[in-house]
């Protein structure tokens, strides 16, 4: 408990009450359209999170400053927006938002965020899976037989560089809805990084070992798995984190192209309306789903690298 109780949990104790008096009791210099009670619970929230967070790693015993400097970071911050938004009246209320009118998008739009984030992750995972298993499998087939190697490798240089956006238009015209289309550009941006890095490394394996593996092929297939996925095993789960950031910036832009929902959608079409508290509300619920798709990209590296 006294590695929990320190200095710097105090000091972010202090600066969430500072900021809780500052929204509750200073006057405000700008007439708000918006309850401050949804704005509070976020800051509970925040505040829980950050507790069970440091109260975890104070009982694994890990020191570690980072979650006290990002909660003073986020507390600060929130400090200096509602005081220049709100209690001073220092930035025009159309482009930069007060925080209440921000987190109330969460109160008064939630269905409509959470029909986004099901949305965007339904195909975000549609592509990103996608892409991870063709990638894996095509890599170490090509990977394993030369020729093909000979023939795919340097065509994979010369499309992996390429946007998978600039196929957008010829994608709409070829599947037959756009949300296929949507899925196939995050796809590609996956695949081409996928394939090439298990073309690498099943090609650098040890000639001796690929020549037991292509013997033991025609008696059982089964056993080139045994020996060929564990040397592949550790560039997939490396790759994951990796592919799920290319996979997330490959979304918005596919949600552009017809999309009727997804976070995507939701930041654009309030974007055109000039509603940039709700444009960022969405870009918030971006940075929560990348969070939570991110930790648990960690945790099946952690998960599945005991082994090593």
């Amino acid at each position: 408990m006294a590695k929990v109780l320190n200095r710097r949990f105090f000091l972010t104790q202090m600066l969430l009450l500072a900021l809780v008096a500052i929204v509750v009791a200073m006057p405000n210099a700008k007439v708000l359209s918006v309850t401050y009670y949804p704005l509070l619970i976020a800051l509970a929230i925040m505040d829980i999170i950050y507790l069970a967070l440091i109260v975890a790693k104070a009982k694994r015993g890990i020191e570690s400053t980072g979650p006290n400097d990002i909660i003073v970071f986020v507390w600060v911050l929130i400090i200096l927006w509602e005081l220049a938004s709100t209690k001073l009246a220092l930035t025009p209320n159309v482009i930069v938002p007060t925080p209440e009118e921000v987190f109330n998008v969460f109160a008064t739009s939630y269905d409509t965020l959470w029909e986004s984030v099901v949305s965007s992750t339904t195909l975000l995972m549609v592509g990103y899976l996608g892409g991870i298993f063709f990638g894996v499998v095509l890599g170490i087939i090509c990977g394993w037989v030369p020729r093909l190697r000979e023939m795919f490798y340097p065509i994979a240089n010369v499309m992996a560089p390429i946007p998978p956006t600039v196929f957008a238009p010829y994608l709409v015209v070829l599947l037959p809805t756009f949300r296929a289309a949507s899925a196939f550009i995050i796809l590609i941006g996956v695949f081409w990084p996928q394939f090439l890095n298990m073309v690498l490394r099943v090609s650098s394996l040890d000639p001796k070992l690929m020549d037991n593996a292509r013997a033991l092929c025609v008696s059982g297939p089964t056993m080139v798995t045994k020996i060929i996925l564990p040397y592949v095993m550790p560039g997939i789960l490396q790759g994951l984190r990796v592919s799920l950031t290319t996979a997330f910036l490959m979304l918005t832009f596919a949600e552009m192209i017809g999309a009727r929902a997804g976070i995507g959608f939701f930041i654009t079409n309030a974007n055109i309306y000039a509603n940039y508290a709700a444009v960022i509300a969405g870009i918030i619920v971006c940075g929560i789903v990348v969070t939570v798709l991110s930790a648990i990209t960690s945790w099946v590296q952690r998960r599945f690298t005991t082994w090593r």
